[in-house]
Formats: structure tokens, sequence, C-alpha cells
């Protein structure tokens, strides 16, 4: 597979197509939640006087996270947050990972083993040095039972090289609405909505030498009590 630079759309983030996503996201996709669930968002206050940009770290549980997220974000924020997407997955296949792409702000990242070399994430640096944030599931992958997994510490790692702020952001109730191996989000019992809340936690920098894996341990602090 080719390296995740060389997958990366970059056209999408052009401002026609940066349209189109705002269009999609608030005509299809907000409608479309909205029939399945009563979301709550909490925490948008954290981002006052924060600027642009941030690594976002959220947990994953579901493909309805990601539209979830970008819908909570505020507007100024979300017109230029890209989401990390793993490019073995999303990127296998042009059609898919240009759908992606535009719908979704996606950039593509390995999660093979080849790291966070130069060669491996030239594109994310160009990302922040433009001023676009980045959402990163530190889990790598989705939650099979809905609870908060392993964190990966790429997102630490990225933003202690680009001295970038780590932004938390806790997803609960999507695992419910559209588990692992589901492509269409269901209702519960009795045509009920899924609750679901996304919430904000403070900006985290690293402190003094403070380890990668001490930074992720402050972010899952959120993560689980959020």
């Amino acid at each position: 597979m080719s390296d995740p630079p060389e997958l990366d759309a970059g056209w999408s983030r052009s401002a026609p197509a940066r349209a189109v996503r705002e269009a999609v996201l608030g005509a299809a996709f907000e409608p479309l939640m909205s029939v399945y669930t009563a979301r709550t968002v909490t925490g948008q206050e954290h981002l006052d006087g924060v600027e642009p940009p941030v690594v976002f770290v959220a947990n994953h549980s579901s493909h309805y996270d990601t539209p979830a997220i970008l819908r909570a974000l505020p507007g100024r924020w979300r017109r230029r947050t890209a989401v990390a997407a793993a490019a073995d997955y999303f990127y296998a296949k042009r059609r898919l990972g240009w759908t992606v792409s535009l719908f979704f702000g996606t950039v593509p990242v390995a999660r093979d083993g080849r790291g966070l070399d130069h060669d491996s994430t030239a594109h994310i640096k160009a990302l922040f040095a433009s001023g676009w944030s980045l959402v990163m599931f530190a889990e790598g992958t989705r939650s099979r039972d809905g609870s908060v997994g392993k964190l990966r510490s790429g997102a630490a790692v990225l933003a202690a090289q680009h001295d970038l702020a780590l932004v938390p952001i806790h997803v609960s109730g999507s695992h419910d609405v559209m588990p692992v191996g589901r492509y269409w989000p269901k209702f519960q019992p009795g045509f009920k909505r899924h609750p679901v809340e996304i919430s904000f936690g403070p900006p985290i920098r690293p402190q003094g030498e403070e380890h990668r894996s001490e930074v992720m341990e402050r972010v899952r602090e959120h993560l689980e009590q959020a």
C-alpha cells in the first residue's frame, strides 16, 4: 500500500469541498442522527480562548462517532478540522477514500507498524502548518463493547512534535446506536431514540519531561470520568 501522504486527498480541504461537507453534514447527517439519537454536547467552553490547531483525542466505538463529533464542534472549528482514518481500511480503494475525505474531511494514517516517521506524516505536518486541527481515535479501532480500551500514544507524540494541545472528547451511547458490524443506526425498543453525549475536556499539554504514556493517562481520566 502507498504511504499515507500519497493517499491523502488534499483537494478535500479546498473551499468548494468544505462547502459540500458542511451541506452534507448539516442537511443529511444532522437530521438522520436526530431521528435515532437525542444528543447532548457539553464542555464546548473549553475551546474558548484556545487557538487552533489542536489534536482532538476521542474514544471510538462506532462509525457514528465521526459525524457526531464533527457536528458537536463549533462551526469555526469544524470547518478546519480533519479526521484521522486508517489508511488500510478507508483508503484501500480510491472511491471509498475520496468519499470519506469529502464527506468527513479524513486524512489517512498508517496503523501497520510504520509509526509516525516523517515519510508517513508529512501530510499531517502540512495540515497543522496551515492551521487545521485533527481528530484522532486513540484506541486505533472501534471498541467491541463500548468501553474505553487501551489508548495508543500517537496523539501525544504528534502533539509534542508540533507543540500542540490535546483536547479530549468522550462519546457515550454511540455503541448502542451503531455497534461494530452494523452500517445503519437503530432505535431502542419501542422506537425510542438513544441518548448520546459528546463531552469536551480541558486542553492538555505535556508537563516538563512527562512521558507520552503519562500524557495519555491524563486523556484517559477525562474519557472515563465524562
